[in-house]
């Protein structure tokens, strides 16, 4: 699944899409500074610092992110923040969306942590079977911590007045977001582990560097 989408979409062109959202987040940048809208300020700058978290691990760790990957990184933070300009209000699916490609960076992060842990120790030896539902059970839990604090914003926020950035809307609310958290895992843990695998393995001499400096 992932092999045809990243064939149909070539690498120059995937640098594209990333460029043109990074420039779209310049744009609520520059918004929230000319209309003094703090939010826009923090969403957008946050997430465009993130955009660029890829080159930095490629440029000074030398991981192995190709376009591909940086622009799954790109979408996941600029979906949620066009989400938090209004596309929430105005898209019920966007939540869903948001929650689908956040859970994926997730999973990617926890498989890539774990399996060069792995590949590291000799002392682990971790089945292919286990990370199937390894990928599964960290980013439900993640999603569980994740709804916590949203709910724990939503006392301090009756408490004291102030308006957070997010909020929790209902049970029926948290129990879809669950559940699309779980369909991005699924995707990272069926298709995507191929694809990072080599990120893991360049983690793993990282990882041998820093043990033998």
């Amino acid at each position: 699944m992932i092999d045809r989408v990243r064939r149909a979409v070539p690498p120059r062109q995937q640098r594209r899409f990333s460029r043109a959202m990074q420039l779209i987040l310049v744009g609520i940048v520059a918004f929230g500074i000319v209309n003094g809208n703090p939010k826009a300020i923090v969403n957008g700058g946050l997430a465009l610092a993130i955009t660029f978290l890829p080159a930095v691990l490629e440029r000074n760790y030398r991981l192995p992110l190709d376009p591909w990957l940086a622009l799954w990184v790109t979408a996941a933070v600029f979906f949620h923040t066009l989400g938090s300009a209004g596309m929430y209000g105005h898209f019920h699916w966007w939540d869903h969306l948001t929650h689908a490609l956040s859970a994926s960076l997730v999973a990617g992060i926890g498989y890539v942590t774990v399996r060069a842990l792995d590949l590291h120790s000799d002392q682990i030896e971790l089945p292919k079977r286990f990370y199937f539902f390894y990928i599964l059970i960290f980013v439900i839990a993640f999603g569980v911590l994740w709804e916590l604090f949203e709910f724990g914003l939503d006392v301090f926020a009756a408490q004291t007045g102030i308006t957070m950035p997010l909020s929790q809307h209902g049970l029926d609310d948290t129990v879809v977001d669950l559940m699309f958290n779980t369909a991005g895992a699924l995707i990272v843990a069926l298709w995507g582990q191929a694809h990072l695998l080599g990120v893991a393995e360049q983690l793993k001499e990282r990882l041998q560097g820093a043990v033998e400096q």
